[in-house]
C-alpha cells in the first residue's frame, strides 16, 4: 500500500525549503567569491594572510544549512553579513599547515602553505573570519576581513573556458546534487586515456561502498584532464621530481607513504569553470600511498594493487571527516593530531570525554567495554581500543574497518552512520 505524507509534515517540509532558498537568496548571487589564503609560522606563532579574491561562475556547493557546520572540523570559516552582523555562512576544513605545526619539525623551522576556500557570491558587503585551532580545539590564530563584492580588484574569471573535461556521473543540476571533480596528476596529454580509465575505475569502487551506493543518484562525478609535463609524481627518497600540475609528492614530514601538494592554487586555477564542491586528484604512480585533508582534497596514486581501497579511505577523511583507525609507532606523520582532555570531533573515534551523539546507541546492550579484540565476532559494534594514531585511550567502533585496512570490505557501522550524516547535509532536505 502507498504510504502518504502527512499534510502537516509536507507543508513543514516545503516551508522550511523556501526559508532556506529564500536565505540564499536574500544574501548571495548564484557564483562563487573564491578566497586565497597564506598560512605561516611554527610550533609556536601562526599567522594567516589574506591573499587574493577570485569571481568564479555558478556555485556547486551546499545552499541549505548555510549557518552550520557539518563537523567542527581544525579550521573554521564564518561569513557575516556586515550591514546586519547575522552569520550566513559556515565552513570548517582541515588545512595540511596544521598537521605540518605538530611534527617535530616546525619546532625548529618556519614555513608557508597556500589555502583556497569558497564561498557563495555575497549580494553585499561581508566580514569573513578565518579561525585555525590547535589540538585541544582552542583558537591558534584568527584574522577577519572586510569583503565587498563590488571591488574592482576580484580578479573575474567568469569568461575563461574550461579545461577539457567529462562527466562520469551526472545525476542533476549542482543545486541538488554534491558535485565531485577527479583532476589528473602526473599523466601527459598522451596519457589521458588511461586517467580517464583510473577515474572511472575509482568512481566505481566509491559506489560500490555503503552509503555512497545508496546515494549515487545524489552525486555529480567530473573527470578533469589536466595535463602535466612529464609522466609520475615525485619520490624525494628515490631523488625523482617529475615536473607535473601540482607538485605532489611522497614523503610529506617524511613520511614515505604520505602524498600530498602545497600547490593548492594549481589546483584551483585547473577547476575553473567546473562545479565542484569535493575534489580526488589522481597521481599516476605505482609507489603506494596517499592523502586526505577533510573538505580540502585528497590525493591518491593510481597503480598499485591497494588503489582502489586506498581512494575509498582517503574520500573518508576528505569527505566525512573521518580519521584514522590505526596506529603506526616512529612514523613522525602519526603524531597525534588529538589532545586527550577532549573529545575528538571525528565522529569514527572516541576518548570517552564525550561519547554520546557518535555510535553509544548502536551498541548492544551487555557489550563488554572496552571490548577485547578475540571478542570481535560476538560483538560487530563496542569500543575497541586504538586509533586515530594512539593505541591507548582511543576507542573505535568495530574491530575492523574500511579506514583501518586495505582489506576491509566495508566502512565500520560508526563511519556508516558518520558518512550519512554529512551526505544528508549537503543535500536538500527533499533529496534525504
Amino acid at each position: 500500500m502507498r504510504t502518504r505524507l502527512p499534510l502537516l509534515a509536507l507543508l513543514l517540509a516545503v516551508s522550511f525549503l523556501s526559508a532556506s532558498a529564500q536565505h540564499f537568496s536574500s544574501f548571495f548571487r548564484d557564483s562563487t567569491l573564491r578566497l586565497d589564503y597564506i598560512l605561516s609560522g611554527n610550533s609556536e606563532k601562526t599567522e594567516i594572510t589574506p591573499d587574493e579574491h577570485h569571481l568564479l561562475s555558478g556555485w556547486a556547493g551546499r545552499r541549505y544549512h548555510l549557518d552550520s557546520l557539518a563537523l567542527r572540523g581544525n579550521a573554521q570559516l564564518y561569513v557575516h553579513d556586515e550591514a546586519s552582523g547575522k552569520l550566513i555562512y559556515a565552513f570548517s576544513f582541515n588545512p595540511l599547515y596544521l598537521e605540518w605545526r605538530q611534527t617535530p619539525l616546525a619546532k625548529t623551522e618556519r614555513r608557508t602553505y597556500e589555502e583556497v576556500l569558497r564561498i557563495p557570491y555575497p549580494k553585499a558587503p561581508v566580514r569573513v573570519e578565518l579561525v585555525l585551532c590547535d589540538a585541544e580545539q582552542r583558537p591558534l590564530a584568527e584574522q577577519t576581513q572586510r569583503i565587498d563584492p563590488a571591488d574592482i580588484l576580484i580578479r573575474d574569471h567568469t569568461g575563461k573556458p574550461a579545461l577539457p573535461h567529462k562527466y562520469l556521473v551526472h545525476s542533476g543540476d549542482s543545486k541538488d546534487c554534491i558535485d565531485l571533480a577527479i583532476l589528473a596528476e602526473g599523466y601527459k596529454a598522451s596519457e589521458m586515456d588511461t586517467f580517464l580509465k583510473d577515474a572511472e575505475a575509482a568512481t566505481e569502487a566509491l559506489f560500490s561502498y555503503e552509503p555512497f551506493k545508496s546515494h549515487r543518484q545524489h552525486f555529480n562525478v567530473v573527470a578533469v584532464f589536466s595535463a602535466s609535463e612529464e609522466s609520475g609524481v615525485a619520490v624525494p627518497r628515490e631523488k625523482r621530481w617529475p615536473r607535473t600540475a601540482f607538485s605532489s609528492h611522497f614523503d610529506t614530514f617524511y613520511s614515505d607513504r604520505y602524498l600530498t601538494t602545497r600547490q593548492v592554487k594549481a589546483i584551483n586555477n585547473a577547476l575553473i569553470g567546473i562545479p565542484h564542491e569535493h575534489l580526488i586528484i589522481l597521481a599516476n604512480s605505482e609507489v603506494y600511498g596517499g592523502g586526505g585533508m577533510y573538505n580540502s582534497y585528497l590525493l591518491s596514486s593510481t597503480h598499485h594493487k591497494w588503489y582502489l581501497p586506498v581512494v575509498v579511505h582517503e574520500f573518508g577523511h576528505s569527505f566525512g571527516g573521518l580519521t584514522d583507525e590505526y596506529f603506526h609507532e616512529g612514523d613522525l606523520a602519526a603524531a597525534s593530531e588529538h589532545a586527550m582532555t577532549v573529545e575528538p570531533w571525528e565522529q569514527n573515534v572516541t576518548n570517552l570525554k564525550d561519547f554520546s551523539g557518535k555510535w553509544s546507541h548502536l551498541i548492544k546492550k551487555g557489550t563488554p567495554l572496552p571490548t577485547p579484540a578475540k571478542l570481535q565476532k560476538k560483538y560487530p559494534v563496542g569500543l575497541y581500543e586504538g586509533g586515530a594514531y594512539l593505541s591507548k585511550g582511543m576507542y573505535r567502533a568495530s574491530y575492523n574497518c574500511r579506514m583501518r585496512t586495505n582489506d576491509t570490505p566495508d566502512f565500520c557501522p560508526a563511519c556508516h552512520l558518520a558518512l550519512g550524516k554529512v551526505i544528508d547535509y549537503h543535500l536538500p532536505p527533499r533529496k534525504k
